[in-house]
């Protein structure tokens, strides 16, 4: 059978899933909005517990950075970032989502990275001095 541009398209019409767009977009939208009034309340606590603007610009995305690493941690992030899509990503939270899955990831292959007391570096020393001699 040849591929040609028609059978190829129908074999992508096929094979690709159909993404309900206007719902992901609610989605998002939601997820989105809520990360921000998360953010506007840790603001508003802050201001009336006494803090100065510039300290609370400071205290938000702090609290913020940590809130999405603890959820990336204990496995709700990725979840909501399935529901939410960009949604969970743009936002602050996104970024310490990226940063904490990456250093988890290279925790759980940290077995793989061969460290220097786990190799012959003896054996390197004395194949060394054999030459040597």
């Amino acid at each position: 059978m040849a591929i040609n541009k028609s059978n190829y398209d129908e074999y992508v019409k096929k094979k690709t899933p159909n993404s309900p767009i206007f719902t992901n977009c609610i989605k998002a939208f939601l997820v989105g909005g809520i990360i921000c009034i998360i953010g506007k309340c840790i603001t508003d606590v802050c201001t009336m517990l006494g803090a100065s603007k510039e300290n609370v610009k400071i205290i938000t995305p702090i609290i913020l950075v940590f809130l999405g690493g603890l959820l990336t941690a204990i496995g709700v992030y990725d979840k909501l970032g399935k529901f939410a899509g960009g949604g969970s990503i743009i936002p602050i939270t996104g970024f310490a989502n990226s940063i904490v899955s990456s250093a988890m990831e290279f925790k759980k292959d940290e077995s793989d990275i061969i460290y220097p007391s786990q190799t012959s570096l003896h054996n390197f020393q004395g194949e060394c001095d054999l030459v040597q001699k």
